[in-house]
């Protein structure tokens, strides 16, 4: 099982690549969970349950400390 991030670029980079696939109709699958559903997430990901990719939204983790 691997869990990793990706830092490759900068929102420079980031954004040249949104803007790349958005002029190309270019689309991907996946599935976004908050900070308080990480222990599932994982769960389902050491099951195989998670198709293609989940991503946590860390920017829930702000707003549940707010």
């Amino acid at each position: 099982m691997l869990l990793y991030d990706h830092r490759i670029g900068g929102l420079p980079e980031t954004q040249e690549m949104l803007d790349f696939s958005a002029t190309h109709g270019i689309v991907w699958d996946l599935e976004l969970t908050d900070i308080q559903g990480v222990n599932e997430a994982y769960e389902r990901v050491r099951r195989g349950n998670v198709r293609y990719r989940c991503v946590i939204d860390m920017d829930s983790l702000r707003r549940s400390l707010s």
